[in-house]
């Protein structure tokens, strides 16, 4: 009878012991991962996890224009890339930017970016003028594309300051692609206007502008003789883009790269927000983002720029018409999605696949 009932007394205690140890197992990986066991979310845009960091060295750190460091990085897991891509930079006090690849794609392991110092930014490019030194590790996220080159068989490039640096590997496919191609690259002086050196080998392909010689460069005069076919890419200040994609004759053949959002199109109100998958409902004020009232909810929702152009925040939208302010996502991806940094209801209440 006594061994019986020991036998009993093991096997229950066994069980007790398996069940607390399964549910805090399950609260681990709850905590971990607040929408488990519910589907993943569909393949980030980019392609790759927008958690993902790599590790690179700074190999080499130069000035190749007043107020600009261009940065060699160099690891032996740095992905692929093409000309237009650029990489989110995780700074030393944890603030993330986006800079554009200048560099060769056909060097395996090496990345280069170009810095121009913003005395009135938001400190970003001053963290990397001061903190960012030869021999110095840096934590960065895999290339995204969204300034792609396509085929065709010609191009006019418009490049204003440091904006020449996505256009730069442009050129050189372009040109080995043996597209016919051309380059207005204004700045404020030539010694503001990094790569030089490297656009001179073009010869008369390329058209400076410095504006302490020439003024601004007449777009009307240099987009007219635009082709049929050829494709229009711009990258510098916001009056620049607006301005060459007014004077293209082709509005549709024009790609722009921005790096900071547009103004929004409507003064901001108070909305809620349900999370389909956790069932929760938010109220978002309107000093509030929609990306900071789903994080106070869901800490561990991945975000980056903050001024919706890296894609990084996107989420699928269920229910309800979004105030799409972003300057990145097209007309059919703006149909069932929505970027939360920047973008809001545009009347009451939106339902997101969260």
């Amino acid at each position: 009878m006594t061994g019986a009932l020991t036998t009993t007394t093991l096997k229950v205690t066994a069980v007790a012991g398996a069940a607390w140890l399964a549910r805090r197992a399950l609260r681990r990986r709850i905590r971990t991962s607040p929408l488990w066991p519910l589907p993943a979310l569909e393949t980030p845009i980019s392609g790759y996890s927008p958690r993902r960091l790599l590790r690179a060295l700074i190999v080499s750190r130069t000035e190749p224009a007043d107020g600009v460091v261009q940065l060699t990085l160099e690891a032996g897991d740095l992905p692929a890339w093409t000309p237009g891509a650029h990489i989110d930079v995780v700074l030393p006090s944890g603030l993330t930017r986006q800079y554009s690849l200048c560099g060769d794609p056909a060097r395996a392991g090496v990345y280069t970016i170009a810095v121009r110092l913003v005395d009135d930014g938001r400190g970003g490019s001053r963290e990397v003028h001061e903190h960012l030194v030869e021999g110095a590790e840096v934590r960065i996220r895999p290339p995204r594309n969204r300034f792609e080159l396509r085929p065709a068989p010609s191009y006019a490039f418009v490049a204003g300051g440091i904006g020449i640096t996505p256009i730069l590997p442009m050129l050189r496919a372009a040109t080995t692609a043996g597209a016919d191609w051309t380059l207005l690259y204004g700045g404020r002086s030539r010694a503001s206007m990094p790569f030089l050196p490297e656009l001179s080998a073009y010869g008369d392909r390329v058209t400076l502008v410095p504006e302490d010689e020439a003024g601004l460069p007449d777009l009307a005069a240099a987009l007219s003789g635009v082709r049929p076919g050829t494709l229009v890419y711009c990258c510098g200040p916001e009056p620049l883009m607006a301005a060459v994609a007014e004077a293209a004759p082709d509005p549709a053949a024009v790609r722009l790269e921005r790096f900071i959002a547009t103004a929004p199109a409507s003064a901001a109100r108070p909305f809620t927000v349900t999370l389909e998958r956790t069932g929760t409902t938010l109220t978002v004020p309107a000093d509030t983002t929609t990306l900071a009232a789903v994080r106070a909810a869901l800490p561990d929702t991945p975000y980056s720029c903050e001024q919706g152009f890296c894609g990084t925040c996107r989420h699928r939208v269920l229910a309800g018409e979004v105030d799409h302010r972003d300057t990145l996502l097209t007309d059919d991806e703006r149909a069932d999605s929505m970027l939360l940094c920047v973008s809001r209801a545009k009347e009451d209440h939106l339902v997101l696949d969260l």
